[in-house]
């Protein structure tokens, strides 16, 4: 009964990272659109992803604490309510057609997002005893299906007009519309997961510590967790980096607007959506650590050859990557919080932190980006698949 409680449990955490990917993945619709609206250099166009992604590190650890207190089911629900008032804030951001109230709106969205992403990745792992890496793998491909479609949906509702607006202010509040749909949704969600009544896993996460005879009296005794923690900072600012310049890059090196480039995209993040529903079924029978490995071997080769290469060439390969991205933030969240019983949402907060990353490392690319050219500027994601590479080969190892 307790297996088929939390196979529908789990069955409705789709929903959630559905929500997160589409929601995430609109930042990179929003980036050449804003850029263009308020006139801004690559350095500043990156500040979107600083601003959502900086939430991560100044909530996420409130957040762990907040979860071990209320529960993994309310964590959920209050992620939903916070991240559609965050939506609900664009229409007056869009009103004043001001880059900073725009930040300001994107930051408290963010906040509901992280809340989202803290809640969500212990609730799975802890459901699924066993089969962490696997299962969270699973339901992240439903991440990666957000992020797949909501490419599509920002090219229809949000780019396709722009030539056809009259003003600046016109264009700022293409968006409006948009996101009070997305906030309606997110509403919708919250009232669905309240009426389910899912189940609170705190207490499993108790049971481990205690079978393990876990004497440890902080997270920050496990290594793995913090040199996990690391390798999310560096997968994410990679993933996200990556994601943020790819209509640009294909406008600079291929000649292609940002309309059809936004379609592009849709390559990016379903490779990675593909890639999860393969590798939660690979790393049914092959070590986690070792597909990880293979995988940022693989960016790392796709990365140089994007560099290298030139046209379409590079682009192909950039899109390419999407696919080995796939089954990395599952892989590395299962890895870093093994075995951690009444830490996990400790450390599901410290790694949700960590995911700062997607706010420092676009900008850093942006920085090459502006004093040498775009396509150098990915030699940034290459040093963070580099660091991934390590942790899967010995990082991940639990002391």
């Amino acid at each position: 009964m307790q297996n088929k409680s939390n196979t529908f449990a789990l069955a409705t955490l789709t929903a959630l990272f559905f929500a997160m990917g589409f929601i995430t993945v609109l930042n990179d619709i929003l980036i050449p659109h804003l850029k263009v609206i308020f006139d801004l250099n690559y350095f500043e166009a990156a500040l979107i992803q600083f601003c959502f992604f900086g939430a991560y590190f100044i909530t996420g650890g409130f957040f762990g604490k907040l979860i071990s207190k209320i529960g993994y089911p309310a964590g959920v629900i209050s992620g939903f309510v916070l991240t559609a008032f965050g939506c609900v804030l664009f229409y007056p951001a869009a009103a004043t057609a001001s880059y900073p109230i725009f930040l300001g709106a994107l930051f408290i969205l963010a906040s509901g997002v992280v809340l989202l992403q803290t809640a969500g990745n212990p609730f799975v792992t802890l459901l699924a005893p066993n089969k962490e890496a696997s299962a969270l793998t699973l339901v992240q491909a439903f991440n990666s299906l957000g992020t797949t479609l909501g490419p599509l949906f920002g090219a229809a509702f949000i780019l396709s007009g722009t030539a056809q607006y009259a003003s600046k202010m016109e264009e700022a509040q293409s968006v409006q519309i948009p996101y009070l749909v997305i906030a309606g949704v997110l509403i919708l969600l919250a009232v669905l997961v309240y009426l389910l009544k899912l189940p609170d896993v705190r207490k499993t996460a108790e049971e481990i510590s205690e079978k393990n005879q876990d004497k440890k009296v902080s997270m920050f005794e496990y290594s793995h967790l913090v040199l996990g923690a690391a390798a999310i900072f560096f997968y994410v600012g990679a993933e996200v980096s990556i994601g943020s310049f790819l209509i640009l890059t294909m406008k600079e090196i291929a000649s292609i607007d940002e309309v059809t480039g936004a379609k592009y995209i849709v390559f990016y993040w379903g490779g990675a959506m593909v890639g999860r529903f393969i590798g939660s079924a690979v790393m049914a029978k092959i070590a986690p650590n070792k597909c990880l490995a293979f995988n940022a071997t693989m960016t790392i080769i796709l990365s140089i050859i994007a560099i290298v290469a030139n046209g379409y060439a590079s682009m192909f390969a950039l899109l390419a990557i999407g696919l080995f991205n796939s089954i990395m933030f599952p892989t590395i969240f299962s890895l870093a919080t093994k075995n951690l019983g009444k830490f996990t949402s400790q450390a599901s907060g410290l790694i949700c932190m960590a995911i700062v990353g997607g706010a420092l490392i676009p900008p850093v690319q942006g920085l090459v980006a502006d004093y040498s050219n775009l396509i150098l500027s990915y030699v940034v994601p290459v040093f963070c698949y580099f660091y991934i590479l390590f942790f899967a080969l010995i990082g991940y190892k639990t002391r």
